[in-house]
């Protein structure tokens, strides 16, 4: 009997973590989503792209260490600090370098097509690091989804919207797959590290690259110029502050909160709200043009995504761990 109670406390306490977990997805994903507009209105008219990455890398890094000094967590190791730092310094700059280069030369809509990618790189991942089982249904799932991305990338044309669309489109697709590695690798590394002191090592190693990469390719920020002339253009800084503190301190908070309890496929997919909120957002503000060559775009990776992971019964095993560590 006292058996019983304890496996309904047990089962009663996951489901709460898992909705803490998929509320603690949609609040990320629907700040993620308005970051691509917010960005939009920065890139590259009041802020360079790299300029960019460096000020949310090491404004995220001050804040999570700050955080870390009210939250205690287990210690971790010199070795899970190296590969935190390296997650960080490699992934989530990489993929922040990509993503920011990308939609300042793109629109919001075609950077969060290319974002909804990301089930798919994980799964392609799953097939040829971690040894997942490639279902036909699946490669057709795959073929659709890079019919959908090439559509978008080889038939949006360049114009007062998107001054480079073909590289911004490439770049916001090779983003997504970097992402895509970052929440796989994050999975694991959470097994054994608080949010708090994984997010602190991984901003860190991110604010470290982004300082460095700056300082060589030099500092791009005309509304830091404008200021300091004595011209405050208050609507830039109050979209820079928004960027600050929720998509990128509050919405990467978030984020190992789902991976903890959701598989990661399952977060993944999570990115089609990114792309619901900012093709709404985008369309209010006049950022994007409504085009039938990426309404077909969307409707093809969504059908994509389907048939890799939802038509499979989203896979009735838990998440491919990887590789035990060397």
């Amino acid at each position: 009997m006292r058996s019983h109670y304890l496996e309904l406390n047990v089962d009663s306490l996951m489901k709460d973590k898992k909705l803490e977990a998929n509320l603690s997805m949609v609040a990320s994903r629907v700040m993620a989503g308005l970051n691509m507009n917010g960005l939009k209105y920065l890139l590259p008219l009041w802020l360079g792209a790299l300029t960019g990455v460096t000020i949310r890398c090491v404004f995220a890094a001050v804040a999570f260490w700050l955080t870390g000094c009210f939250i205690k967590e287990a210690a971790v190791t010199r070795k899970q600090r190296i590969m935190l730092f390296c997650l960080g310094a490699f992934g989530l700059y990489g993929f922040m370098f990509c993503y920011l280069l990308g939609i300042s030369k793109t629109t919001p809509v075609s950077s969060a097509i290319f974002n909804s990618m990301q089930p798919i790189w994980v799964f392609l991942i799953s097939v040829f690091f971690l040894h997942e089982k490639a279902t036909v249904m699946k490669i057709i799932g795959i073929a659709l989804g890079f019919g959908g991305a090439m559509l978008c990338i080889l038939t949006q044309g360049s114009d007062d919207l998107a001054r480079d669309a073909f590289t911004g489109n490439l770049l916001c697709m090779i983003s997504s797959f970097v992402f895509a590695v970052y929440l796989i690798v994050s999975k694991k590394l959470l097994e054994k590290v608080g949010v708090v002191t994984m997010m602190k090592y991984i901003f860190g190693g991110a604010a470290v690259s982004g300082i460095i990469v700056s300082s060589v390719a030099g500092w791009d920020a005309p509304m830091f110029a404008e200021a300091w002339k004595g011209e405050w253009h208050w609507t830039a800084w109050a979209v820079l502050a928004f960027i600050l503190v929720f998509p990128t301190y509050l919405s990467y908070f978030l984020v190992p909160v789902g991976l903890k309890y959701l598989k990661t496929t399952v977060v993944a997919i999570y990115s089609y709200l990114i792309l619901v909120v900012t093709t709404v957002v985008s369309l209010s503000l006049g950022q994007d043009r409504f085009s039938w060559t990426q309404a077909v775009a969307i409707a093809m990776i969504c059908i994509s995504v389907y048939f890799v992971e939802v038509a499979e019964g989203n896979s009735k095993k838990p998440d491919t761990p990887l590789p035990p560590q060397s």
